[in-house]
């Protein structure tokens, strides 16, 4: 039985080794591919669609980052469900610092999709006054030629829709900074191993940029209302049609707002049961992705076996697997400002993002944003009740 359960670990520390090769050649890919400069000048306007729900830590800040673009032409749209809603006067005062700068402020009331994003892009979408979007969430921070960059791929005329990578920013608290290093590390080398195999097929949330003519052929933003992964498939809209999508080389920095334990692992499992159900094959064989429960697996069996060197070898493999690839991908692909921090903390992420792997697999329901929903094939979601209370959170999730 020992030997079975060895023989285990070792499968998966060859699955997760082969996993980290792939990452590492689509990391020097995308480095070897750059961001070659226009060979002319091109700024074509741009409309900044930014949905809100609530206050946040910092968002006023957040949001002026978004003010703070050495651009010339644009404009920023901001919606919530209601005109009164906080984070909807958040912007108001920062807009009002910049008059220069059109901002429009919008509500949809009674939300139109389950998906209240949706809801908030469809009425900006038929607000806004350019052609190119640039859809961002609002837990996330840029860098004054965030626009400037973002942009510059649509200058062919095939690309339809661009996206970026991010890093993980949490200023205080160990689970914040165990999860940050998932966003730095787990998710870009999943990015760039996916682009490397088949080149992008989907967008990442934090920012969606896409041409206006892209929505409208795929019916409009209202197609993405029943579901939870909306950019996800809002890239694969603009692929089926035939235009690239493209992985930028400009880095954001993603806010990380969960500081207890609870907190962040509710967040974390919710994202992984939404990419169970929006991509079910690809999400099982992430389970072979992992190195360090492999590695523990293994050490345990080989103790059991009495191989002690054996076991701790095979487990310090594991760590250092982890290791090396949060160096080379933390601080070449996403420029990790803490890459030793990072570095450090990896194989526990590792262990943790396991963890929520198989919590994914227990029951369908997620609360997102007070409400509590069942997912279905595709990323369906489905109400079931009304808005559920943190005691209730708790329960859905752990």
């Amino acid at each position: 039985m020992m030997r079975i359960v060895f023989d285990l670990g070792l499968f998966g520390l060859f699955t997760a080794t082969i996993s980290a090769v792939l990452a590492l050649a689509g990391l020097l890919r995308f480095l070897r591919q750059g961001q070659a400069p226009a060979s002319v000048p091109f700024a074509p306007p741009v409309s900044l669609l930014k949905p809100l729900d609530g206050a946040e830590p910092n968002l006023e800040a957040h949001i002026e980052s978004f003010f703070s673009q050495n651009y010339s032409n644009f404009e920023v749209l901001f919606c919530a469900r209601s005109a009164t809603d906080p984070g909807l006067e958040a912007a108001r005062r920062v807009a009002a610092r910049y008059p220069h700068i059109p901002a429009q402020f919008l509500s949809t009331g009674e939300q139109t999709y389950i998906n209240a994003k949706v809801s908030s892009l469809e009425l900006m979408d038929a607000a806004a006054r350019h052609d190119i979007f640039i859809v961002s969430d609002s837990d996330v921070r840029v860098a004054p030629n965030y626009i400037t960059e973002v942009v510059a791929p649509f200058a062919d005329e095939r690309v339809g829709a661009v996206t970026c990578l991010y890093r993980g920013v949490a200023d205080r608290g160990l689970w914040s900074k165990l999860e940050a290093a998932g966003m730095s590390v787990e998710m870009t080398a999943g990015v760039l191993t996916a682009n490397l195999l088949e080149g992008m097929k989907f967008a990442l949330g934090p920012t969606m940029a896409v041409r206006r003519g892209c929505v409208q052929q795929m019916g409009g933003f209202g197609v993405l209302g029943p579901y939870c992964s909306d950019d996800f498939l809002l890239g694969a809209h603009v692929a089926a049609q035939g235009k690239a999508v493209v992985l930028s080389h400009h880095v954001i920095d993603h806010i990380i707002l969960n500081l207890s334990f609870t907190a962040s692992l509710r967040h974390q499992t919710r994202w992984m049961k939404s990419t169970r159900f929006s991509r079910p094959l690809g999400h099982l064989g992430t389970a072979l992705t992992f190195s360090v429960p492999f590695g523990l697996l293994a050490c345990a069996a080989a103790l059991a076996m009495h191989r002690p060197v054996i076991g701790l070898s095979l487990l310090a493999y594991s760590i250092v697997n982890r290791m090396m690839l949060a160096a080379l991908v933390g601080s070449l692909a996403v420029h990790e400002r803490h890459t030793l921090r990072t570095i450090v903390l990896y194989p526990v992420r590792d262990f943790l993002g396991f963890c929520c792997w198989v919590a994914s697999y227990f029951g369908s329901t997620i609360l997102w944003r007070g409400r509590r929903y069942r997912l279905s094939r595709g990323g369906l979601m489905h109400p079931v009740g009304p808005h559920a209370t943190d005691e209730q959170e708790h329960a859905l999730t752990t």
